[in-house]
This record gives structure tokens, sequence and C-alpha cells, in this order.
């Protein structure tokens, strides 16, 4: 299977990523089952963050122990200096380890710098020195700010929404890492679930030698389909009917689309953003059953009490309109029950 080196880190794994964000909705006897079959069956590359409830303790438990065979990625929560070093104690005691080979600013408004008044990046600097992470990672949903992290030269590597369904503007920014000997992990690889055909995502993704995605991975089932791509002849190459599955769901999801990053949430109204607003685009893009029921068409209804506060508008980091998504959304999701 294709091998790929995260720039200047040296780390070299296979072209299957683990995303551990989903992990979090499954039990942890489930957890450790699909983590565990992961590891069994060549996967060394591991992603979570603080954030992800009990992702780090799902990952420590199941793997702990082959700890100095795999590589792991964690990113910390918020951005005051006590919170970074309370996060990064605990991602080590709940990750069962005593250091963690690239340790990320999860999805910063700025890019910390060493004498920005922060302390965030000398706080990583001592961490380093310590022995404590061995890389420094950023991770964002914003060109402009992604693009302020590379040309500061301060990071290993870069965490980015990029598939088959993103435009020019970041297919630039995985040249710009390559060239910068930087490594470029790309979060949202099957566009929070919009593309439905893994061998597809996989196909476009192997287009770019250094470009590792983060599959995310909930059930075993779905880890099944990445690890046959390991075997000998299976790995998915660019067809020509790939490429035209790719040009329709392209011209399909052209334009503002909710990408379900979350960003915008927690909502003062309580409607559930990420999802509502795409929820067009998931009842024609994965089986339409349980999106139609009782408990989602409540969910749907709440967009009725939007307050019209433009929170979420301004908190996209994709520039939408965010409450006229709602509104749209709304209106087809009702002839859909008609």
């Amino acid at each position: 299977m294709t091998q790929v080196r995260l720039g200047r880190t040296g780390i070299t794994v296979n072209k299957n990523g683990f995303g551990a964000l989903p992990i979090q909705r499954a039990s942890m006897e489930d957890a450790r089952k699909i983590l565990r079959k992961a590891y069994e069956n060549g996967i060394r590359f591991f992603d979570t963050a603080r954030a992800y409830s009990d992702s780090e303790e799902k990952l420590g438990l199941a793997l702990g122990d082959v700890r100095r065979e795999i590589f792991l990625s964690t990113k910390l929560a918020k951005f005051t200096v006590e919170d970074f070093w309370r996060d990064l104690e605990t991602s080590l005691r709940l990750l069962r380890t005593d250091y963690i080979d690239i340790y990320q600013f999860h999805n910063p408004p700025f890019v910390p710098r060493p004498g920005d008044g922060t302390g965030l990046y000398e706080a990583m600097l001592e961490a380093k020195k310590m022995g404590k992470i061995r890389f420094i990672g950023f991770t964002n949903h914003r060109l402009n700010v992604a693009h302020e992290a590379i040309d500061s030269g301060l990071y290993d590597t870069l965490q980015f929404p990029f598939s088959y369904l993103s435009g020019p503007q970041e297919e630039e920014l995985v040249k710009k890492c390559a060239a910068a000997d930087m490594g470029f992990l790309c979060m949202k690889a099957l566009s929070g679930g919009l593309i439905t055909r893994s061998d597809a995502a996989y196909a476009f993704l192997n287009q770019y030698p250094g470009a590792l995605p983060i599959w995310g991975i909930q059930r075993e089932a779905e880890l099944d389909e990445f690890l046959s791509y390991q075997e000998e002849g299976k790995e998915p190459g660019m067809t020509g009917e790939i490429r035209a599955l790719i040009e329709h769901d392209r011209k399909e999801l052209a334009g503002d689309f909710c990408r379900g990053c979350g960003y915008c949430m927690p909502c003062p109204a309580g409607i559930k953003i990420n999802n509502c607003a795409r929820m067009s685009l998931l009842l024609r893009r994965s089986p339409s059953g349980n999106w139609l029921s009782e408990t989602w068409q409540a969910e749907m209804e709440k967009i009725e009490d939007c307050l019209h506060c433009n929170s979420c508008k301004k908190k996209c980091p994709y520039g939408l309109d965010t409450p006229a998504l709602l509104r749209k959304n709304l209106e087809d999701y009702r002839t859909f029950l008609k």
C-alpha cells in the first residue's frame, strides 16, 4: 500500500490514518475491538483530540501496550498556558503514554507565535524540550489562518479539510505544505459523510503523495472497507469510472454547502446546525429513513425557533449564511415528508 511521509517529521505510515473522533460514539468494548483490529492489520497513525470526549481514553485502553509501535496525534482544546499544561497532562494520562508524537493547536482563530503574549508557542517548545511531545502541529478550517501557519515556518504539520469536494484553494494548501516539507493531515476526507464511495475518496487523495487521510471510523465494517485497500492489488486507483463519479458529485455539491464541522455550535436555540444545515444533502446521499424519523422531524422544526442572532454565521469558517441555509433545508425537508 502507498506510504506517506509526513514532511520533516519523518513519520512514515501507510495511507490509512485512523480518525478517532467517531469512536466516542462507540461503546468502550467496541472501540477497543476496532482500534485493536486496526493496529493488528497495519494501521499505525491514530489522530484524536482532548475535545473528543472519551476518545483518548479508548485509544489508551486499546493501544497502550503497543505505544512504541504506533504514532499518536492529539489536540489541545483551549488556548491559555494553564489549559495547555492541563490538557497535555490529561491527554498523556488517558493515552497511557509519556509522549505525544504530534501535539496540535485545535482550530485556533490565530497562529500562536513566540513572543505574541499568549505564551502558547513557548509552552509547546517547553513540552518538546521535556520530551512530552515530538512535533508541533496546527489544525484549522480557515484558509487564511492555515496559510499563515505554513508561512510562519513554526509548525511541522497542518491538518485541514481536504477531499475531492475541495477546491483549488485547498489543493494549493497541500502543495504548499509539500514545498515546505510540512506534513499534511486530511481531515474530513469523506466530507462529513457526503462522500459515500470510500474507494473514490482514496483514489483522489492517492494523487497527493504527502497527504495522509484521517478516516473517521466508528464501526468495524467501515474499518474493514479501508483495510481491504491494503491487500495486494486492491488499492483504489483513479479510473475513468471514479473520475466520472467525482465530477458528478462536484457538480451536485457545487456552491455553498455545510461541511458539518460544528464550529458554529452551540446554538442558543438548541438547533443541531451541523446536521440541520445540510439535511437536504444527507437525505439524498445516505439512507433517508433515520433522517425522516420523528426525532429528526422535531430537530428540524427547531429551525423555526431561530433567534436570528447570526452567531452561527459569524463563526462559520466557510463564510456561509447559515440562517438562510437552515431555512432552505427546512423547506426542502418538509417536501420529503409530504
